[in-house]
């Protein structure tokens, strides 16, 4: 009985003493699996993070475009990508960033519905201590930011204009399609007006529009019936110029410039078109702007030195340079 109760005891020590010495890291180490373990365990991590995207309209193939270059740069890392598309609805992407909390993802990549209101979200981001990579749109409070990456969306406005003074020298008439309401189409138009500042140009009618398009068609006819003057038009992006454009050709005018500001295929191909009233695009890259913003996301999980603001470069394709870009995808 004695020798029974001794073994039970030398049993119970020994099962002590080994759970004691995981918890030393001494010696090399072999005599150590715990440090490899911890190791293998910052790697599962690394492989497992998941990333959320969120933009504000993914029916618009600029932001389409950006969500698949996040993701594949993401996916080539061994990361995962949750989109989610609030349609234009702040307050559905305010609830759609709380689910993407809830999931626990590693950071976050946004283009906000509305820059100001978009706070609530930023603020539950922040708490969470869920980083945030801004994207595109700038938002109001930007210390709730981690970065920004963006386009120089002035100056593809500027090339625009540029463009126009050395085709009309003599400076004309313009008609300015615009969404005041988003700071990045705002820059462009703002870059297109200070090209054209002190060159005789005249702004005649502005035509303001929010997410309804289709609102561009009816006051375009009408600018059209009511003005024959009319020497050029400055679209803030391409989905106005292609709306524009529709309106041009039920009227039968091709002496009217167009500019655009995107780069998407659609508006390339009309550029390359004989003929055509496209006359040029200030252009930028969403490829560029998603590899950018999935390596920063990734520096600052790994808090590694990163660039706190990215200004993606914009350029000017015109029909001479169009087949450089190609009319069959994003630049």
């Amino acid at each position: 009985m004695k020798k029974k109760f001794f073994a039970i005891l030398m049993t119970a020590v020994f099962a002590v003493s080994a759970v004691a010495g995981c918890k030393k890291n001494v010696g090399t180490p072999e005599d150590n699996a715990v440090v490899e373990e911890t190791d293998d365990e910052k790697e599962q991590d690394d492989e497992a993070r998941v990333f959320g995207f969120s933009s504000t309209d993914l029916s618009n193939p600029f932001y389409e475009t950006l969500e698949e270059s996040v993701r594949t740069t993401l996916e080539e890392q061994g990361y995962r990508l949750i989109v989610k598309d609030p349609k234009s609805d702040v307050n559905t992407q305010i609830s759609q960033i709380q689910d993407m909390i809830d999931a626990g993802v590693a950071a976050v990549f946004l283009c906000p519905a509305d820059a100001e209101e978009i706070t609530p979200a930023l603020e539950a981001l922040d708490e969470a201590g869920i980083p945030v990579v801004n994207l595109d749109i700038r938002v109001a409070e930007t210390d709730l930011t981690d970065a920004f990456i963006g386009a120089d969306n002035a100056n593809a406005g500027y090339v625009c204009g540029e463009d126009l003074i050395a085709r009309r020298p003599d400076g004309g008439r313009i008609v300015i399609v615009e969404n005041p309401e988003v700071s990045s189409l705002n820059e462009r138009i703002t870059g297109f007006e200070e090209a054209i500042a002190d060159a005789g140009f005249e702004v005649v009618t502005r035509i303001s529009v929010g997410d309804d398009l289709d609102a561009i068609k009816s006051k375009m006819n009408q600018i059209l019936q009511e003005d024959e003057e009319v020497d050029a038009i400055m679209c803030a992006n391409d989905r106005m110029a292609l709306q524009t454009l529709d309106s041009l050709k039920k009227a039968g005018r091709t002496d009217v410039l167009v500019y655009s500001v995107d780069g998407s295929p659609e508006i390339k191909s009309m550029l390359s078109k004989s003929g055509s009233p496209v006359a040029g695009i200030g252009a930028e890259s969403p490829i560029d702007m998603g590899k950018s913003a999935a390596r920063t996301a990734e520096a600052i999980l790994n808090r590694d030195d990163y660039e706190k603001e990215i200004c993606v470069e914009t350029f000017f394709i015109n029909r001479d340079n169009v087949e450089m870009y190609g009319t069959d995808g994003w630049q």
